[in-house]
């Protein structure tokens, strides 16, 4: 029987841009593939029924790399921890491809651990399976909390051993391919401003409005030599991406999550999360909290996170300046803080269970009023959300606001103002609601039961998981986790 991963018809889209976009690669050969985990959501997604794939087409796919060519390692620059470095690109991973979905969306299989490159800078191009396992936690996790995220397809354990400063080693190889919008980013952009090469940018920001922003490209027509239209053309594209990284800012804040790593190199033109390394999810509350060991500074801690991401839409001007007047660029960016708010609102609301009410300052209230007694009570941030949901499920909602007891006894009782203050916040906000429902089908249960998690993978859940499969080879734990992570999660 033929491997059906390997007769999914592939769009030449990226090629078409020329060479002076991306090196061809060959993939590195493992010593073996034993096949660790598939996606079968995404194979749907992708349009695969997962009954006609066996696990063995999954590792000569996406292991062996077999019948696949070309293979592209893509080139960019990137301003990292704020100095520029010209000596990026994929150092260890490749375009394997690009395809459409079932909606007709154009989407990237992306290797990560396949093999050196000539931008992998002296480094083996391997990724360890303990990074690997973290990646695949993180873009499930994201990906059931509400954050637009590339996800995991499958990851394969290679057979080899690697040694690593940050683990011990030596440690487990394995390869792993994802599935994103693009993996185009700001940096791709930073490098064709570096070479001061307006045409190679013009090109490139053609191809990612016409695939990557349709509505756009349809509402401001740029043909050849407009360049008028161009202009207008690029302008609504920034604008839209400034939008999409604020909401993207908001996500992550709602979800606790610290990207660790928010270089110019990790942001995606499709205003998608992607490129996790040394992320986190809060354990408590604290704005202070920073993800990777080496961030000194604390540059990219969980607080500064929105600011960072507008930090490097200003960053994006410079390339873009080659095309587009600044003030137009600047008075767009000047969005970004309104819809970051309305959009961290929405999401932080939903995991209470809640909708936006038409009173935007008692939303405010209710947001504020969480995070304060987050800030005062020594219990989980995805604790809390989950706690609460337990309680609703057990108890139903309360009648009236003291009928919501203090749901969490692993810690000691909140402040007792503090509490009161947040719980008379939260039992008003969803008696409007459940007043005023819409879609009576939809209750304030359900939606805790969709947007939270019964573990959030903290670093210690991780650890507790990771040394099931690295001091027994036990992978039940992680499967069940996945599973009931997976569980509501949408499918497309």
């Amino acid at each position: 029987m033929s491997n059906p991963l390997l007769a999914l018809p592939f769009e030449a889209s990226i090629e078409s841009l020329g060479d002076f976009y991306w090196d061809v690669v060959e993939a590195a050969s493992f010593p073996q593939t034993k096949l660790r985990f598939r996606n079968d959501a995404l194979l749907r997604q992708l349009g695969v029924d997962p009954g006609d794939v066996t696990n063995h087409d999954v590792e000569m796919a996406y292991g062996r790399f077999e019948h696949r060519v070309p293979l592209l390692a893509l080139r960019y620059h990137g301003y990292q921890f704020g100095t520029y470095n010209p000596q990026l690109g994929d150092g260890r991973g490749f375009l394997y491809g690009q395809l459409r979905d079932r909606t007709g969306m154009l989407q990237d299989l992306g290797s990560k651990g396949s093999g050196t490159t000539p931008w992998s800078r002296g480094g083996d191009g391997r990724l360890t399976l303990k990074g690997g396992v973290r990646e695949l936690i993180a873009s499930e996790a994201l990906h059931r909390l509400g954050v637009t995220t590339s996800r995991t397809l499958s990851l394969i354990e290679t057979g080899e051993e690697l040694w690593r400063g940050d683990e011990p080693s030596p440690t487990r190889s394995s390869v792993m391919v994802r599935v994103a919008q693009t993996h185009l980013r700001f940096g791709t952009c930073e490098r064709l401003l570096y070479l001061r090469d307006p045409q190679a940018l013009e090109r490139l920001l053609r191809h990612v409005v016409a695939v990557y922003y349709p509505d756009v490209a349809s509402a401001h027509p740029a043909p050849d030599g407009d360049r008028v239209g161009l202009e207008r053309q690029l302008l609504a594209f920034y604008g839209e991406l400034v939008g999409r990284v604020a909401r993207l800012a908001a996500e992550w804040m709602a979800a606790g999550f610290v990207h660790g790593v928010l270089n110019t190199d990790n942001m995606s033109l499709a205003g998608e999360s992607f490129d996790y390394g040394p992320f986190a999810f809060l354990d408590r509350w604290d704005p202070s909290f920073t993800a990777a060991y080496f961030d000194q500074t604390s540059l990219y801690a969980y607080g500064r996170q929105p600011a960072i991401c507008h930090n490097n839409l200003r960053l994006l001007q410079h390339p873009l300046a080659m095309l587009l007047p600044r003030q137009p660029m600047e008075q767009l960016l000047e969005s970004y803080k309104k819809i970051y708010q309305d959009h961290y609102r929405f999401c932080f609301l939903r995991r209470l269970g809640l909708e936006p009410n038409f009173d935007v300052e008692s939303d405010e209230r209710l947001v504020g009023a969480t995070l304060d007694l987050m800030a005062s009570w020594p219990v989980g941030y995805g604790d809390f959300f989950n706690g609460l949901a337990s309680v609703i499920q057990s108890s139903g909602l309360p009648q009236e606001p003291e009928g919501l007891p203090v749901f969490l006894s692993v810690a000691p009782s909140p402040a007792r103002e503090t509490w009161q203050e947040w719980r008379n916040a939260w039992w008003s906000q969803m008696q409007a609601l459940e007043a005023a429902a819409s879609d009576p089908r939809v209750s304030v249960l359900e939606r805790l039961k969709r947007w939270n998690l019964n573990q959030t993978p903290t670093r210690s859940l991780i650890e507790t998981l990771w040394e099931s499969i690295d001091q027994r080879d036990h992978w039940l734990p992680l499967n069940e986790w996945l599973d009931s992570v997976m569980k509501y999660s949408i499918e497309y």
